[in-house]
Parts: structure tokens; sequence; C-alpha cells
């Protein structure tokens, strides 16, 4: 609450609480807040508020609510506990607030153990380009001028400090550690994660056993027992169970230019052009949102080639449509040719002319170029992984944080309280069995419960998805070819097609939030053991969870739809009344490009303007709302100026960043059968993407390369199944008499007798084309009903089917023969990076030697001036001759020094 007391952290049982000042001096008092810089600092204007914890309470303001426990920090306490100070009340009503300051000595202490780079007073010159490299960077730089952000910070930088692990010891070699001030902190910017990491290590038990209420001092197993009953908590876990309702560091008041100077160069609309001032965001937001926001510009900057080649692929279906042979002869009425009913009895006979459209269309996006496409988006996607790691290497030597994965013994994580919890849980299980509690720690066996649960979770999910659509879609086109329209039976597929798209859309944007809530609950049944590895495994169910909800129905219509039918006559059911569904005489290739466009368009569209703008801003509407009616409520002197923390508690909270890598898979995994997906996410990206979830870089890059892995095998079955690309070279090589595509679509259309309809399966109007018809035609390749083995696969089927596993595995081991080539081409660490480590490295050595030399020498001079300070104490003692020589005991005095 406004204007707390400050008692420092005990390492005792208890805390003990300072008395608070009368209210009636308060009262009295001018401004008890003038030096606090309006919440910023306390009252003596010195200690800063690092982090604030707010609770809800319903008691009157001189109680006080929930206090910080005792430390069971493993290195120790440190952080400041406060409690609240009666006669002052806050001006939102109901809620306290804790503010936590951590001493310089504690922040120091934490940037040790973490091994933070902090700089140095020496600078050094980076090393610049010569010769043809110079030269082509001053073209570029000159050519981009204008679309670079005119911050300071985005300038080029040619001095830059020499950087070391902070070490207590070596303080005065720090760069600001002369203007540290009273304050003391070691790194401002870095103070709110360390006090939040401390809070995460500090596990607190339940008031009343830990307070110290008049019980003292327990002994080590009575109070097992009771952490066993209240169970042990840290920040997140007071924070999950509701005894904290928020946690958060404060907004600096003095980076008000900054965050001004942002808004103008990177947040508006109308600087969408410009490159990112990513210094300026690192400045302002931290490292992990810096770094989030530069994989964001890397990956919009990457799309723009993939961009533009794939729209040369669209055009270049768009120009060679009128001189495609196989859609020419599908459009052509003189053929005639008839084709078997699409559902039973209630479907008729069709002319296969009426796909004219459709099989014009597929064209666009079922042609040669697509083949090469798809190989190139294979190396695109291996380059944009090898430039963002080399791009990350670069920022990461500016803003001084390589080293860290070349300690020998990097810092670890502490165990979560949640699983120290278990452990505690199954220690004391095993001693009251006479078990041996060494070591304990969680297994697999502790888990499988988890294991299984996570599994039959997922199963569960991809069955019901896949399921569901596949119901929806029979059952649809069923109940239109009953409709007595004619129009509404002619465009049956259509109508299915695009229904079932917008109902899949809809289901895929509200599981997408609904998922992030299962993912997090199946990682909590699981118990991980750090923070790390818990925020890895709930990016990883996360991702898993939308993968399965975004790409099922895709690949329901790319793989499974048209190849479990059976043939008319022997069709395949479901519930024994539902016929599965067939592709369209070109294939599924194109409902395939018609499925994803519309789902990554509406994710787009509906996700940018509804989840990620309108909802906001409606809660920022309704936090305006609900303000203004507790401001009209408060008194008049409680409105004038509100502190920082209240200002900052009205903030939506924020939840994290992750990477689009479902749009990353729009781009790769299926981008043989959509050309202009670059294109799409190319307007997605550029305009910047936040979403909440978790966030770990690391993890992150091990789904995007995973994804780029399996993008190959996609598009290696979706050209070789899902298009005819191979069944039309097989034609053109083996099967075609004049080396030419003419024929080939009746090469695909086998033939039967109408005669062989099971009971009750044959259209009700046989006469609906005005015709009686004998034989229908379907597209498989089987043997015709006049053959000895009628309806048996046919020898072409099988020619068919080995080139396509042929070509399967030919387009699979080129192209990651060719991904792995690139990525061993290209180095991970940029030469000149590579050079400025090491010069770093030489230049910490010479100044480390200086400073040694510099105390060798302070040493010697101290030592000779005390040698100095010694002689005439030395003379004034000895007995002077008459000769002068020297006296009795004064050569081996001298001698002695």
């Amino acid at each position: 609450q406004q204007g707390p007391e400050v008692t420092p952290l005990l390492p005792a049982d208890q805390v003990t609480a300072t008395s608070s000042p009368p209210q009636l001096l308060n009262s009295l008092s001018v401004d008890p807040d003038a030096g606090c810089r309006f919440g910023q600092y306390f009252r003596d204007g010195r200690r800063k508020v690092d982090y604030i914890l707010v609770y809800h309470h319903k008691r009157p303001a001189g109680t006080r609510g929930p206090g910080w426990p005792q430390s069971r920090d493993p290195r120790g306490p440190g952080i400041s506990c406060v409690r609240r100070c009666p006669g002052k009340v806050t001006k939102i009503h109901g809620v306290g607030f804790v503010k936590i300051h951590a001493p310089w000595s504690v922040l120091c202490r934490e940037a040790e153990f973490l091994k933070l780079k902090m700089p140095t007073k020496k600078m050094y010159h980076m090393s610049k380009t010569r010769g043809l490299l110079k030269t082509i960077s001053s073209v570029l730089q000159k050519i981009t001028d204008p679309i670079q952000p005119r911050v300071a910070e985005h300038r080029p930088q040619t001095m830059k400090r020499l950087s070391y692990p902070f070490s207590r010891e070596k303080q005065h070699l720090e760069a600001g550690a002369a203007g540290r001030g009273a304050y003391g902190n070691c790194c401002p910017s870095l103070s709110p994660p360390q006090v939040y990491e401390i809070l995460k290590r500090t596990t607190c038990t339940k008031a009343k056993y830990s307070m110290g209420q008049g019980e003292g001092r327990r002994k080590d197993s009575a109070l097992l027992s009771k952490r066993r009953k209240c169970g042990e908590y840290g920040i997140t876990s007071l924070l999950a169970n509701g005894v904290y309702s928020a946690a958060y560091p404060l907004h600096d008041v003095s980076s008000l230019d900054t965050r001004s100077l942002l808004y103008e160069e990177w947040a508006s609309y109308g600087v969408f052009y410009k490159y990112q001032p990513i210094d300026l965001v690192r400045k302002y937001f931290g490292e992990k949102i810096g770094l989030y926001f530069a994989w964001l510009g890397a990956y919009t900057q990457m799309l723009i080639p993939a961009s533009v080649v794939g729209v040369i692929v669209f055009l270049y279906g768009c120009a060679t449509m009128d001189e495609n042979i196989p859609s020419m002869e599908m459009c052509d009425q003189r053929h005639n040719i008839t084709m078997c009913p699409l559902c039973d009895k209630t479907c008729s006979y069709w002319k296969m002319s009426s796909a004219c459209a459709t099989a014009r269309a597929s064209h666009l996006f079922d042609n040669p170029a697509t083949v090469f496409f798809s190989v190139f988006m294979a190396l695109w996607a291996a380059t944009f992984m090898e430039h963002w790691k080399r791009k990350q290497m670069r920022l990461n030597y500016r803003w001084d944080l390589t080293g860290f994965e070349e300690e020998e013994f990097p810092p670890q994580d502490h165990p979560r309280a949640e699983y120290e919890a278990r452990v505690l849980e199954k220690s004391l299980r095993k001693e009251s069995k006479n078990k041996e509690t060494d070591k304990v720690k969680l297994t697999w066996r502790d888990r499988f419960p988890a294991y299984f649960t996570n599994l039959v979770s997922i199963i569960a999910v991809t069955f019901a998805i896949v399921l569901g659509v596949i119901i929806y879609r029979i059952s649809t086109a069923a109940a239109l070819a009953m409709n007595s329209s004619p129009s509404v039976r002619s465009n049956i597929r259509v109508t299915v097609t695009a229904t079932a798209v917008i109902i899949n859309l809809v289901v895929i944007i509200l599981l997408d939030e609904v998922y992030g809530c299962i993912a997090r609950w199946l990682t909590t049944i699981e118990v991980p053991k750090t923070e790390k590895s818990f925020e890895e495994r709930l990016t990883f169910k996360a991702f898993l969870l939308k993968f399965v909800n975004s790409y099922t129905p895709i690949f329901y219509v790319a793989f499974f739809k048209g190849w479990f039918v059976g043939r008319p006559g022997d069709y395949v059911y479901i519930f024994r009344s539902f016929r599965m569904e067939e592709c369209a005489p070109r294939g599924c290739l194109m409902e395939l490009c018609i499925q994803l466009s519309i789902i990554m368009l509406g994710k787009q569209l509906i996700q940018n303007n509804l989840f990620e703008i309108g909802i906001p801003k409606m809660k920022k509407f309704v936090r305006y709302l609900k303000l203004r009616r507790q401001s009209a409520a408060a008194p008049e002197e409680l409105v004038k100026r509100r502190q920082r923390y209240e200002v900052d508690y009205n903030l939506e909270p924020f939840a994290g960043l992750t990477p689009e890598v479902i749009q990353f898979g729009f781009v790769t995994l299926f981008v043989a059968s959509f050309p202009l997906a670059p294109l799409f996410a190319l307007l997605r990206a550029g305009g910047g993407v936040l979403r909440a979830g978790p966030s770990s870089p690391g993890i992150w890059y091990n789904i995007l390369r995973g994804v780029g892995k399996l993008a190959v095998i996609i598009n290696a079955f979706v050209i070789s199944f899902t298009s005819d690309f191979i069944p039309r070279l097989v034609y053109l090589y083996m099967y075609s008499q004049n080396g030419t595509m003419h024929g080939f679509v009746n090469h695909t259309l086998s033939f039967f007798n109408v005669s062989d309809f099971q009971n009750g399966t044959a259209p009700s109007d046989p006469l609906d084309l005005g015709y009686e018809v004998q034989i229908c035609r379907y597209k498989d390749y089987r043997e015709p009903p006049w053959s000895g083995h009628k309806y048996d696969v046919s020898k072409e089927f099988w020619a068919v089917l080995a080139a396509r596993l042929a070509f399967v595995i030919v387009f699979q081991n080129l192209v990651m023969f060719m991904s792995d080539f690139v990525d061993w081409v290209i180095p991970d660490i940029p030469k000149d990076i590579s050079q400025q480590i090491h010069k770093e490295k030489v230049l910490m050595v010479e100044l480390f030697m200086r400073e040694e030399q510099g105390k060798q020498q302070l040493l010697d001079t101290w030592m000779e001036k005390d040698r100095e300070d010694q002689e005439p104490c030395n003379h004034h003692s000895a007995t002077p001759r008459p000769d002068g020589g020297p006296g009795r005991g004064g050569a081996y005095r001298g001698g002695i020094l």
C-alpha cells in the first residue's frame, strides 16, 4: 500500500515488523510521498521500488495483508520485506500493494551468480570491412537510408566497450562505477528480472507456520510434517493460487522519451516500410523481446524473395493455362465423357465438361513450376535458419550476450516449488516405509500417469477433429444431393468445400485459445523440475496442439480424401450409410489450395483484427470506464495524481511472445499447392505480430528447424500423391503414342458397367442426362468390365505407384542433402564477429595484466615509501662513532630492513 515501512528479511524463522508511525503524524504531514517520485521510490527518495506484489483484501485499512515470510533462498536473503502502513489508502479500492526493493549488494550478488556481462571503462575500435565488402556495404547503406529509422541507436557502431562477467572484486573496472550513487544499482535495467528470479527461488510456508506468532522454532521433523500439510510456495505458486493477484516491475518514467521515439519510428502504421530500431527496442523492453522482434524482422525480410518467386510461379500458371492439354480436353464438349454418380441413389450421372472451371483453375497451382518452387522453399527454409543464427550471433555480440555457452559450469536453474513439494511428499512416503531417502527425485514412473494423459489427450483431439471433418463433409454432401434444386445439386462439391472450410476456420480460431490452457494443464501435471524445463515442455505442447488443430483438416484433404473411396459397386461406407468422398477429376490439389488460402487468410484477418487489436482495445476501454467510475466515487485528493504502481496495475498483463510457427508451417509445409502463401505471410508479418504464450528461444529454434525438415517430406508427398504431376510424367514417357499429353484424361479414367451397381445404390433418375447410360467413367486405374479380371487394379496403377514412391525417395533425399549442404557452407558465426570476440578476450587479458601490474607498482611504491620513512628512525637509534662510521647495531638493523 501507499507509503509502506521497509523491514529487512531476516535469516531466522520469523520476520521482525517495524512499528508503524502514528496515524496523526501522517495526517499532519504536508506530503508524505513528496520524495517518492509518484511511487517509483520509497519515501527517502533513494531506494528504488524494483518490484510490486498486488493482493486483494476486504479488511479495514489498518489490518495487515499477506507478508512475505521466511526466505529459504539457498544463497541467503536480501530482498526487503514490506508491510502496510495504517492511515494511508490506495486509490484502487480493495487492492493492496507490496513494494519490494533489492539493495545494491543483492543485485550484484545475483549478477555475479548469473555471470551477467557488464561494460568496463575500456573502449576499443571495432574492425571495419575493407575492399569490395566495404564498397558494397556503403552502397547498400545509401540505398536503404530512406527506410532506416531516425534513431541514434540504429547508427553503425565504431567503438565498443569491453565487457566481462560481473565480479564484485572488480567493480572499479565497471563503466558506471563512479556515478552509482547511494542506490548503487549495479545494472538498473536488469534489476526487475534479478528480483523476480529471487522471488521464484524464495519458498515460503503458510503464515501460521512461519510468521512466528508465539510458537517459536520447531524441530526439523515437525516442520517437515507441517510443510506436507500446507506445502511450500514461490512467487509463481502464490500467483497461481491467488495469494497475490499480480507481480510486476514499474515502468520507468525517465524513459518516456524512448517510448515516444519508439511510437514514432516503430509502433506506427506510417513506418511499416522501415527497418526496426532493434537496439532501441532492446533498450526499452530488454534482450528477450528485442531478440523476438529481431527474429520477426529477419523472417519478414526473408519472405520478400520467397514471395517474388511464388508470384512468378503463379503468373507462369496463368500464362500457360490455355496451353494445358488435359484442361482443354476436360472442357471440350465433343468428348462427351459421362461420369459415375458422386453419391448413392439421389445423385445422377454427370458430364466431365461441367468441371471445366475447376480443371482450368487447378493448372494455376498444379504445373511443373510448383516442383521447382517446392525445392526452392526447402532451401529457403534452411537459408532462413542459417541467416537467423548469424544475425542472432551479431546481436548477442553487440548486446554482450556472448560467452554464456562457453562457461564450463553455467548457472543451474533452481528447482520449481511444485517439484520440490512433490519430491518432499515422495521422501516422506519413503520415510514412513523406513526406506532410504537420499537423493530423492521424480522418475518416469512418477510421471507416467501424466505422460499417458498427454498421449491420450493429443490422440483423442486429433481423432475427434478428423472424424468431425469427415462426418460433416459426407453428411452435408448427402443432404445437398437430395435437394430438389438442380443448381444446388450441380454445385455440391463447391458448397461442401466452402462451408467445411469456414466451419474449420471458426473451430481452429476458437480452439487455439483453448489449447493454450490445455497445454499448461498437461505441463503442470508433469511437474517439470526447473522453470526452463517447464517453459520448454509448455511451448512444445502448445505448438503440438495448435499444429494438430490447424493442419488436421488440411492433412485429410491432402492425403486421405479420395484414396479410400473404393469403386462404383463396391464403395467404402462410414457407419454403413455415408459414402467416402471422392476427389475431382483433376485431383484434390485445387481443393487443398482453397482450404489453405481460406484458413491462412481467415486466421490472419480474424486473429489480427479481433484477438490482437479488437480485444485489447476493448479491454482498454473497459478499464477506462472502470477507472472513471472509481474516480467519480473517490475523494478529490485521491484522484489528483495516481502512483506509478497503481497506473501500471491497470495495464494488460504481459503473457509472453510466440513466434509465428504455425504461419511458418503454412509457408513451407504445403507450399507446393499454394505458391502465394509467402506473399500472404509477408503481408501478415510486415505488421508485427504479438501473440500471448510461452517463450523459449532454444525450443522455438528446434521447432522451426523440425518444421523445415517436415516440409520437405510433406511437399514430396503432395507433389507425388495429391497432384497429377507424376501420372502426367508416366503417361508422357510410357503410354503416350505421339509424345504429347493428348489422351491423358481418358487414360486416367476407368470404365464401369451400370448393371453392376449394388441394390439400392443406382441413380433414381437414370435418364437425367436425356439418354440411357450403359457405361460410366470414374477416376482410377482399374480393369474394364469386359476384362477377365474386371475392376481389379491395372498394371498402370502399379507403374504410377512405383513412380510416385521413387519420386518421394529421390526428392526427399536430394532436397535434404541440399539443405544440409547450405547448413554446412554457411558458418553459424560470422567471421568478423569471431575475430571481434577473440580480440575482446585478448584485450581483457591485457586489461587484467595492466591492473595487476598497477597493483604491483603501487605496492612497490608503498614499500619504498615505508622504507624511506623508517630510515630516519634507524639513523636516530644508532650511536654515532667519532670517525663517522655506523653506530652499534646500525648495520644489523639496516640488514634487517
